[in-house]
């Protein structure tokens, strides 16, 4: 069966895919499947590409990735793939709309405002949510373009650099405490990952993916948190309409979860999260591999008979 991994793209994350996606290729089970590298340079490579492969394993990172719009091609053409569908994409990649959705469902996350134009930076508008704040891209990801301000000269500065990257920039109140991420892979929570960075203030883009850039290890957190965020992680998953498996991270301050956002293509890099916290449960990098592939198949109607 041949298992076409969709890697590159045109985000500004295609270096992050295009590692996630060799180590796809490196580590599916070849006895089971047969991989394909479908690597795309321009947005119509998708058509041509992905001629002949009965399955796409998505590796992709961002825009034109990870917001549906490859997923909606992929259905148009009757090719199955991994992870979730095109709306649950599409919303959780608007973080705007994903933390409306979880306000409305009663989920705990940080205050913030959307900033379409410079002409909405208004200093009272961005102080009122309390300095500091982090200004990030709305529909970016990999922490690029992502600062953490304490006045509104910097808060300019960041929401300036951010529109190189994307039309919508969230100003969010900013957590300080202890970040925390949870997996589901589906349906179920895996175990808990608390994140230090080592190279940066935050968990930002050079501590996400250089070697030694952040320590992360499991956590059992105390069992009434422990059960707090899990349920949070799932009803999050829940509400955003996710399948197959995603990525959700947290900041904990005081003891109290705070919701950041949902991952519906988590990096899949020797330096990634979802592996480290699958091994917890004895999963190896590739019977993960295989997990997704079988879960996103099932819930597509595809019989086993066809793996």
């Amino acid at each position: 069966m041949k298992i076409g991994v969709i890697m590159g793209g045109i985000s500004s994350e295609r270096e992050v895919s295009l590692n996630s996606g060799r180590e796809i290729l490196n580590n599916m089970d070849k006895e089971r499947y047969e991989p394909v590298e479908v690597l795309l340079d321009r947005k119509d490579d998708i058509y041509s590409k992905v001629e002949g492969i009965d399955f796409a394993l998505l590796a992709l990172h961002g825009k034109y990735g990870e917001d549906g719009t490859v997923q909606a091609i992929l259905n148009s053409l009757d090719i199955p793939f991994s992870g979730c569908g095109v709306l649950s994409s599409a919303m959780c990649m608007d973080k705007d709309i994903t933390k409306t959705i979880l306000r409305q469902k009663e989920i705990r996350t940080a205050d913030w405002t959307i900033i379409r134009s410079m002409d909405e930076l208004v200093e009272e508008r961005i102080a009122s949510l309390g300095y500091p704040v982090v200004v990030k891209p709305n529909s970016g990801g990999s922490s690029v373009a992502t600062f953490i301000c304490k006045d509104f000269d910097e808060v300019r500065a960041g929401v300036e650099e951010g529109f190189g990257y994307d039309t919508e920039i969230m100003v969010e109140k900013f957590i300080k405490g202890d970040e925390i991420t949870i997996p589901i892979l589906g349906g179920e929570a895996l175990p808990t990952l608390i994140i230090k960075a080592q190279k940066g203030s935050f968990f930002d883009y050079k501590s996400k993916y250089e070697d030694d850039g952040a320590v992360e290890e499991i956590i059992e957190l105390p069992e009434a948190l422990q059960k707090e965020v899990n349920q949070m992680a799932r009803d999050a998953y829940a509400a955003l309409k996710c399948e197959v498996y995603a990525r959700i991270d947290f900041m904990v301050k005081d003891g109290v979860p705070y919701l950041l956002e949902l991952n519906t293509l988590p990096g899949m890099t020797k330096n990634s999260l979802f592996p480290k916290s699958a091994r917890g449960v004895g999963l190896s990098y590739k019977d993960l591999i295989s997990r997704i592939i079988q879960i996103s198949m099932e819930n597509q109607g595809i019989k086993d008979d066809r793996l």
